[in-house]
């Protein structure tokens, strides 16, 4: 009996630390931790340092900067948005705060920051904020937090260089200057399929167009037309279902680089929402579902020999961002 008791002691000691090694595998997938990433996080890697965020985050970063390359802004002024954002709400949006702080930067609508109805909108309160920096004298050359603080008006003056770092990698993939360097890993999806509309694009594709014109103002645009197109594109192509929208960045140039890198790091952060299936440019591509695990790689573009530097461009998409939502 005693033999028996050690025996069952034994097994359920077994089973008990199987069920716990099992609790925190679990716990470390659910995190991003061990071989599989989260489905639902954005990394950018600049100069060494690696900035970790949620979709959420991802989001709101995302338009913080192009709120900012839109106005012309250098991107120290998207660092100072973007140090700022974390130190007052992690860059979240939130609905609460001190007294009647909301939004992303904390802005109090008591203080003449906006109703709370505008705080509540990223691009308004990013813009906010912006109208804000532009009038501190010298904003460009001082220290992230000082600058900031003259914005804020924080009781804590110095929090905002414990972000400094993050915010300046951050800002530099996100304003275009460090190249396929922000990435997203996104869940699979499916959507329900769509037909063209009006204007030759489906509701889906559509709606990228309409949010990528609130983001980064008028573009110019290609890839589609009243009725739908036939023709220019390469077989299969999303082009052909109206799920496609060329954001042309011409002449080739590093000025026009960094704007199309600003505008497809934009739409990986916001893949999710705007239910994206690829991204293209510079002879990178970025894809949703289990392939966004590989981050931006190589686009291997249609044999291109004999084609003029022009057409090269195009194919190889050096000179546009093409985007195509989910079918």
């Amino acid at each position: 009996m005693p033999t028996t008791r050690r025996w069952s002691g034994r097994i359920l000691l077994v089973g008990l630390l199987v069920l716990a090694a099992v609790a925190v595998t679990g716990v470390l997938m659910y995190r991003g931790v061990g071989p599989f990433p989260d489905p639902d996080s954005c990394r950018a890697e600049v100069g060494g340092v690696e900035v970790d965020l949620s979709t959420e985050q991802a989001e709101n970063a995302a338009t913080i900067a192009a709120v900012g390359v839109r106005r012309g802004l250098p991107a120290r002024a998207v660092s100072i948005a973007l140090a700022t954002a974390y130190q007052e709400s992690k860059i979240r949006n939130l609905d609460y705060g001190d007294r009647d702080s909301l939004g992303l930067f904390q802005q109090r609508p008591s203080q003449g920051w906006g109703t709370p109805e505008q705080i509540a909108d990223p691009y308004y309160a990013s813009n906010r904020f912006y109208d804000e920096l532009v009038e501190v004298d010298g904003y460009e050359v001082m220290r992230i937090t000082e600058a900031a603080q003259l914005v804020q008006r924080s009781g804590f003056p110095e929090a905002y260089e414990e972000h400094a770092e993050d915010a300046r990698a951050l800002a530099s993939a996100l304003t275009g200057y460090s190249q396929a360097q922000f990435s997203c890993v996104t869940s699979a999806d499916s959507a329900a399929s769509e037909q063209i509309g009006d204007n030759g694009l489906t509701p889906r594709a559509d709606r990228v167009r309409q949010d990528l014109e609130r983001a980064f103002g008028e573009q110019e645009l290609g890839g589609f037309a009243p009725g739908g197109v036939s023709t220019g594109h390469m077989p299969g192509s999303a082009h052909y279902d109206g799920r496609a929208v060329d954001v042309f960045f011409r002449p080739v140039s590093p000025q026009s680089k960094r704007a199309g890198w600003a505008l497809a790091h934009y739409l990986t952060a916001h893949a999710t929402r705007l239910q994206v299936d690829h991204v293209i440019f510079d002879g990178r591509i970025w894809s949703a579902g289990q392939r966004s695990e590989q981050g931006w790689r190589e686009y291997d573009a249609p044999d291109r020999s004999g084609a003029s530097a022009a057409v090269r461009a195009t194919l190889e998409h050096r000179d546009h961002v093409h985007v195509d939502v989910l079918e």
